[in-house]
């Protein structure tokens, strides 16, 4: 008793002595206990954290068990921490640092100090990584690794790759990286929209002299923790102190700070222009001493660049190490005069792409210290990303996408003929934490984002025109020019609007939190492709003489609406849980319950009745009784809505997670844990609904095989009976915009349209849905992991980790047009794959349905990782870490592109697009490595090198060539024979010569070898290994003047270092284009035995090597310089 009065009269004069506390953004916290010299707990010990930068004070007291927890601390350090009660003597700990998002154990045992005059004990905190109480998969990258990591781009990926889960962009653990979920200071900067993996803002949303801290996550088991699938990346960002700080940098790099050779051969238009400069400053530190901080900083870059490399030939000849494109620089010159003769369109230059990218972007932060126990934080972030893109590859509508891309060693095009992306980022952050007692604390974060993608062109309004060349057997480009076909009133708006509430509670050895969020997002999506119109034509003499095209394309607005928009918009609220019990001094237990409901607003959404009247075959049935009493069968039929999005439902993620710390001195640790996790879908696949639903725009698709509808007034050819649209009407030139618009309206096709009547979609485009009971993707993790810190007088510890994943809610898309493949005719012989003949969902007049392409949930996927990692500081200024990854990650579908056909285009199959089976992720990277090693000394040298190594990131499918299975898609995996089935008969060639050579081809492929007497897997052929080397040289300069530390730094970052040696160092290979992309075997037919046929092309068995090394400026060294001042 006496011993607590006199804590309590200690505490009493802390708070008397403490000084404000310093705001952050931060879920930093500092936990552990106190005890006297026997283990007994000391009750009313004060203990008082001060963030030595800013002077910032946390003070609690300790509990009836001798614990304490302070929460809302800043990231970062250092901290000096003191224990103290009357009666013993204090305690301090020096250079504490706290890692974001962890709450870092630190213990104290206080002797007792009988005549109270004892001396203060100072003790240096433990460098120990096991510090932070983690239980799950999570890496934290400090400001000083970020200030040490080599980097020519300046981007946050080359951030992350320190963590063993990534190094492919913002992918991670075998995921797509739209799905991943990056915050900044809470704010959502995120994909959202998901058009391509980049983040917002071009890819660099905020600047890295920015950051104070990042981390990634994989599975981490605090509920708070939620929004993604495969990896999260939360960011904080600087903050002002008592002292001013500033920098201002220059970055540099240019096309003679790079490699011009890659794999023993020149890069062609590797010295082109291409170069960027990157000025910035920041600037932080007090308003009012130890109450009012401000920290801003300002970065802008200007990239000069050449947007394409491939160039036209000569010879007709092509050569893809050269960039040198089989279409001849005469044919270029003769289409684009002709054009400006015919039609006065100017499609710019065909020899040189020269384009200028921009980034600027501003960041501004005050921190306020309210009073003791409130302090508050608001950021203020705006990013402007302007970059230029060629055309697209070979998407299009109404006809077979060529495998082969509009610029590429097949086709060219021009110069106005790019397009810009325009990326705008404004977000705002407010960030309240609260200390109501020394038990009860509370944050309040309330963010808003804006994130906007914009398009632009150079080129004057005309149609979108590809000229083929090729032989009919598969579609090769040539020549394409005019405006983009992407880019007409090609807009996303994307709002974000986040506000939660964490409130914990600090009883016993149990920490309690309970929160409650609240997000908001809407995407409105201006999408008009083909909006300037759309022609392909069979040859180049086929353009030149107006004869009729193969397709045409014109999207436009009903009642003269010239930027029609689709929109999606969601309420997401959640409500959570936890309690992290210390259960002992060595086992720490956290379990926790999160539910959210996501709630979709339907008022932007309009049915379409002549799309809801299509019967896409039975639907669930229940029972119900009938006039009689009696229990009959009640089969709604399967309909689609496009005036609905899925109803409300209800989420529900417990997590457990456990830190043993076996020994009980923090040498050896397991830890590890399982939860559910939900996720991100891109919303592009939402708004397709809405796009493709005939109510916003109409699609005019029109081809020779599309049958004429009802309404139709225009030429037709009859067919068997059946009338399709005679695309000789459309011959006779190039018809604008508004003449286009005004023929297609002349032949019936549609004006304006109502619910009550509708109007269907264009049959090649199809219709986009949602199922009513569509849910957002969630996954089961379970990990366990094992730390251990070798008891040497340094810094060294490794850790083994496994992470199991269980699809819960996957996402599929489903073509409700396609029959169930179940009691369709099949193949002869081992290779007995079911046949697509009159496969089409029918209606009530017998003709066939159009495509309809759902989003459903699927329970089947999972995946695994095994990571080995390594720490050590074996000298002052020497950290080095290492760590390896094996990654397996299975799913029906990792639903690339954004459009819906296109989710099915590209998918390997065997039993058609409905059920692709499970397959390798094609994100997934198997097998990776990283290791960096930094070193400071004490001339002020800094050097820091990563090495990364990875097998995979070209990840390859065996198939046939032409379509197998005749299901309209061209990606038909193989049946890989046994010699004995081959010799039995039972797989059979047109000749033995294709016999032998396939099988050949198959002993010497280790995938093939592996798997005969199975289908091939889609995604499983994975290139070889790569080995890259990076390397960061800095130098400081200091001069002191008065009380200010002035500093110069000059800097040296190369990427690929081991290129500048050797051209065929650091080079990817992917798969020999004489292979065509992994069709190793061609569909002949069916012979007079019902068995499938094939010969084995002519590359197949001859071309010794199947895989060729990158010849392209991406493979090569590059370097930047740099000069950056800085003071105190």
């Amino acid at each position: 008793m006496k011993q607590t009065i006199k804590c309590l009269a200690a505490v009493f004069a802390a708070m008397l002595m403490s000084v404000a506390a310093f705001a952050q953004v931060t879920t930093s916290a500092l936990g552990g206990r106190v005890v006297d010299a026997s283990g007994q707990p000391v009750i009313g010990a004060a203990v008082v954290a001060t963030h030595v930068p800013s002077g910032t004070v946390y003070g609690v007291v300790t509990n009836e068990d001798g614990r304490y927890a302070i929460n809302g601390m800043r990231a970062g350090g250092p901290y000096t921490v003191e224990f103290s009660c009357l009666g013993f003597q204090s305690l301090t700990y020096t250079d504490v640092t706290l890692q974001l998002a962890e709450t870092s154990a630190l213990n104290g045992t206080l002797n007792e100090d009988s005549l109270m005059l004892g001396e203060a004990m100072v003790v240096a905190a433990p460098a120990s990584k096991f510090a932070a109480e983690k239980m799950g998969s999570a890496t934290n990258i400090s400001s000083q690794q970020i200030a040490s990591v080599p980097t020519v781009n300046r981007s946050i990926t080359d951030i992350t790759r320190l963590s063993p889960y990534g190094g492919n962009g913002m992918s991670f653990a075998g995921s797509d990286g739209r799905t991943a979920n990056f915050t900044v200071d809470g704010a959502n900067f995120n994909n959202n929209f998901g058009l391509s993996s980049d983040l917002p803002g071009g890819g660099t949303p905020i600047s890295i002299d920015a950051i104070e801290e990042m981390q990634v996550v994989i599975s981490p088991y605090d509920v708070r923790q939620t929004n993604f699938i495969g990896g999260g990346v939360n960011a904080i960002t600087k903050s002002g102190t008592n002292t001013f700080k500033g920098s201002a940098y220059i970055y540099h790099r240019n096309e003679n700070m790079r490699g011009n050779a890659a794999a023993g051969q020149e890069v062609v238009g590797a010295r082109d222009k291409d170069r960027n400069t990157t000025y910035g400053f920041t600037l932080g530190g007090p308003i009012i001493k130890n109450k009012l901080f401000f920290f801003v900083n300002a970065e802008y870059s200007s990239t000069p660049t050449v947007v394409n490399r491939w160039h036209g030939s000569t010879d007709g000849v092509f050569n893809e190490d050269t960039h040198t494109s089989r279409t001849l620089l005469e044919d270029l010159k003769g289409v684009s005069e002709y054009v400006k003769k015919e039609y006065n369109y100017d499609t710019g230059s065909w020899t040189d792409f020269p384009a200028t990218n921009t980034n600027f972007k501003v960041l501004a932060r005050v921190d306020w210290n309210i009073n003791d126990a409130h302090k508050l934080a608001v950021r203020y972030n705006y990013t402007l990303n302007q970059i230029w893109k060629m055309a697209n590859a070979s998407s299009m509508d109404g006809g077979s996408r060529s495998s082969f891309a509009r610029f590429s060693e097949y086709g060219m095009s021009y110069v106005n003929s790019l397009y810009s992306q325009d990326n705008l980022a404004t977000s705002v952050t407010l960030d309240l934490n609260s200390r109501f007692s020394d038990n009860l604390h509370n944050q309040f974060l309330a963010t808003f984002s804006k994130l906007d993608d914009m398009r632009g062109t150079n080129s004057e309004d005309f149609p979108f025109i590809d000229i083929r060349n090729d032989d009919g057997s598969s579609v090769l480009p040539y020549i394409s020019l005019g405006y983009e076909l992407f880019t007409w009133n090609n807009g996303v708006h994307n709002n974000n609007i986040l506000v939660k509430d964490d409130l914990t509670y600090y009883a016993g050895n149990h920490k309690i939190t309970a929160g409650v969020s609240y997000e908001y997002q809407m995407a409105d999506n201006s999408y008009m492709r083909n909006g300037t119109g759309y022609y392909r034509f069979y040859s180049l003499q086929d353009f030149y003489d107006k004869k009729a095209p193969e397709v045409v394309n014109l999207t436009y607005g009903y009642d003269g609406e010239a930027n029609p928009a689709a929109r999606v918009q969601f309420h997401k609220a959640g409500i959570y849980a936890q309690d992290e019990w210390n259960v002992n001094e060595q086992f720490k237990l956290t379990y926790g319950l999160r539910l959210d409901g996501l709630f979709f607003d339907n008022k932007d959404l309009i049915r379409n009745n002549a799309i809801y009247d299509l019967h896409y075959g039975e639907g669930e049935c229940t029972l119900k009784r009938d006039a009689d009493n009696k229990l009959v069968e009640d089969c709604k039929g399967k309909h689609i809505d496009t005036g609905k999005w899925p109803t409300a439902s209800i989420t529900v993620s417990p997590r457990v997670g456990f830190s043993w710390d076996i020994l009980g001195n923090n040498s050896l640790k397991l830890r590890g844990g399982t939860g559910f996790f939900s996720g991100r879908l891109p919303l592009v696949f939402f708004t397709n609904m809405p796009t493709n639903s005939a109510m916003v725009q109409s699609a005019a698709v029109v081809n020779g095989d599309t049958q004429a509808p009802d309404w139709y007034t225009g030429p037709t050819v009859d067919k068997d009976g059946i009338k399709y649209i005679d695309m000789e009407a459309f011959a006779g030139g190039i018809l604008n915009r508004e003449q286009l618009y005004e023929k297609l309206v002349g032949f019936g096709f549609p004006t304006t349209v109502t619910p009550e009547d509708g109007q269907l979609p264009s049959p090649s485009k199809g219709v986009a849905a949602v199922s009513p009971k569509f849910k957002m993707p969630q996954v089961w993790k379970t990990s366990i992991a094992i730390d251990y810190n070798f008891p040497t007088p340094f810094p060294f510890s490794i850790s083994a980790e496994g992470i199991y994943n269980k699809t819960i809610n996957g996402v599929v898309l489903r073509d409700w047009s396609v029959k169930p493949v179940d009691g369709f005719a099949r193949l002869n012989g081992v290779d007995n794959r079911p046949l697509f003949q009159n496969y089409k969902v029918t209606g009530a007049d017998g003709k066939d349905l159009i495509n309809a392409y759902v989003l459903e949930n699927t329970n089947r996927g999972y995946g695994y990782s095994g990571t080995l990692s390594m720490r050590m500081a074996p000298v002052q200024g020497l950290n080095l870490t290492a760590s390896y990854t094996h990654t397996v990650s299975k799913e029906l579908t990792g639903m690339p592109g954004s459009d819906a056909s296109s989710v099915l285009n590209y998918m390997g199959t065997v039993y058609g697009p409905n059920d692709p089976g499970l397959h390798n992720s094609q994100y997934v990277t198997p097998d990776r490595v990283v290791a960096s090693a930094t070193y400071s000394d004490k001339a002020n040298n800094h050097f820091s090198l990563i090495y990364e190594a990875w097998r995979g990131g070209y990840n390859y499918s065996y198939m046939t060539a032409n379509d197998m299975n005749g299901d309209g898609f061209n990606y038909d995996l193989i049946y890989i024979p046994t010699d004995e089935q081959v010799a039995n008969n039972e797989f059979r060639f047109v000749s033995e010569n294709d016999a032998t050579r396939f099988m050949n081809y198959v002993h010497a492929d280790k995938y093939l070898s592996k798997n005969q007497g199975k289908y091939a897997e889609a995604y499983s052929v994975y290139s070889p290994w790569v080995h890259r080397l990076d390397f960061s040289y800095k130098h400081d300069f200091k001069i002191k003047a008065g009380n200010s530390m002035n500093t110069i730094q000059l800097s040296f970052d190369v990427k690929n270092i081991l290129n500048l040696f050797n051209s065929n160092w650091g080079v990817s290979r992917y798969m020999n284009p004489a292979l065509g992309e992994g069709r190793i075997l061609k569909y002949e037919g069916v012979d007079q035995d019902g068995y499938a046929t094939f010969s084995t092309p002519a590359a197949v068995g001859t071309t010794s090597d199947v895989w060729k090394k990158s010849v392209s400026i991406g493979q090569c060294w590059y370097a930047s310089i740099g000069i950056k001042y800085m003071f105190n």
